[in-house]
């Protein structure tokens, strides 16, 4: 069955940065688009960035465009997040997934069990 397992999470300060990652398996990877969502505490899930199954092309929120940047190695079956500039509002858990339809439906239909960032100010 499809696995997604996300690496990398922690407590960090405002400005600082983190790398995700999310290691795929039970898929072929590389034909499917991936993607980033996160959900704050009280809040409802919300999409980050996605990424095609090429790397061809990127969609991001709004919220974290410029700051963060998506990539994948089709190579080794991983996806990765790099987060510069954090916020104490990117404080959230981080869920990877396999997007569902185009880049740009920000609609996953895999998900794997989250990792905690929380930045403080």
């Amino acid at each position: 069955q499809v696995q997604l397992v996300e690496y990398g999470g922690g407590s960090v300060q405002a400005g600082d940065s983190l790398r995700l990652s999310c290691a795929a398996s039970g898929l072929v990877f590389v034909g499917y688009n991936m993607g980033w969502f996160r959900q704050a505490p009280g809040k409802e899930r919300e999409f980050v960035a996605a990424i095609t199954w090429s790397g061809s092309k990127l969609d991001y929120a709004d919220s974290v465009k410029g700051r963060f940047t998506i990539s994948r190695d089709n190579s080794k079956n991983i996806m990765f997040l790099q987060m510069d500039g954090l916020k104490p509002e990117d404080t959230a858990i981080y869920y990877c997934a396999r997007i569902d339809g185009q880049v740009t439906s920000r609609r996953a239909d895999y998900w794997g069990q989250g990792t905690q960032v929380t930045v403080s100010s």
